[in-house]
C-alpha cells in the first residue's frame, strides 16, 4: 500500500516522502496515530496546504529539542549494583533503569530514545546517547559501582575492608576450644 509520510517516521521516511507498507501496518499504526495518509491525488492537496503548519510545528519541536539538549548535557547517572569478583554484576542497568533515573531527574524521556545496544553488565563508566530529536543525539555519562562506592574512586580498599573482620571474628571464635565447649549443650 502506498502512502505519504505525514511526519518523520523511524527506519521508514521523512515527511511528504511516499512509501510503500504492508497495509496492516499502514491501517494500525500509520493511520491511526496521524503519520501517513493514503497516497490519493486528494491527499496530496491536503498535505501540501498542512505543509505550512507542519513546518512551525517542526521548528517549535526543534528548539524544545535544542533547550532539552542543553539541560541534559553534561547530565551523569549513578547505579548502585552488586558484583562479582571480576566486576560483572548480578543484574544490569537498562533502558528501563536509565529512562527511570532521567526522570527522577526531572527528564521526561521516551526510552526509546536512549540509544543502549545492550545492558551495562559490568562496573564502570559508559556513555550513552539520548536522540532528542530526529538528527540531534546528546551523550550522557551513565557510573555503575559497587554499593557505597563513590564515582570514579576505584574503592577496591572499602570493598576488601568490609568481608575482613566477619573472618577476623569467625577465627577467634575457634581459636579458643575451651569457650567454643561452654557454650555448646547436649541434648540427651
Amino acid at each position: 500500500m502506498k502512502v505519504i509520510l505525514n511526519d518523520h517516521v523511524e527506519h521508514l521516511g521523512e515527511r511528504g516522502d511516499a512509501v510503500t507498507v504492508k497495509p496492516g501496518y499502514a491501517r494500525n499504526y500509520l493511520f491511526p496515530q496521524g503519520l501517513a495518509y493514503p497516497d490519493t491525488p486528494g491527499n496530496r492537496r491536503r498535505f501540501e496546504e498542512e505543509q505550512a503548519t507542519w513546518e512551525e510545528m517542526d521548528l517549535q519541536r526543534r528548539s524544545a529539542a535544542e533547550k532539552l539538549a542543553a539541560d541534559l548535557d553534561g547530565t551523569e547517572l549513578v547505579f548502585e549494583r552488586r558484583a562479582g569478583e571480576n566486576d560483572v554484576l548480578f543484574g544490569s542497568v537498562n533502558l528501563v533503569d536509565i529512562g527511570r533515573a532521567l526522570a527522577d531527574k526531572g527528564f521526561e524521556i521516551d526510552r526509546r530514545r536512549i540509544q543502549l545496544n545492550d545492558s551495562i553488565k559490568e562496573i564502570g563508566t559508559q556513555t550513552v546517547d539520548v536522540r532528542v530529536y530526529m538528527d540531534r543525539t546528546v551523550p550522557i555519562t551513565v557510573h555503575v559501582v559497587r554499593p557505597g562506592q563513590e564515582p570514579g574512586g576505584d574503592g577496591a580498599d572499602k570493598v576488601k575492608a568490609d568481608p575482613a573482620p566477619a573472618v577476623e571474628t569467625a577465627d577467634m571464635q575457634a581459636s579458643d576450644p575451651a569457650e567454643s565447649a561452654e557454650g555448646t549443650e547436649t541434648l540427651a
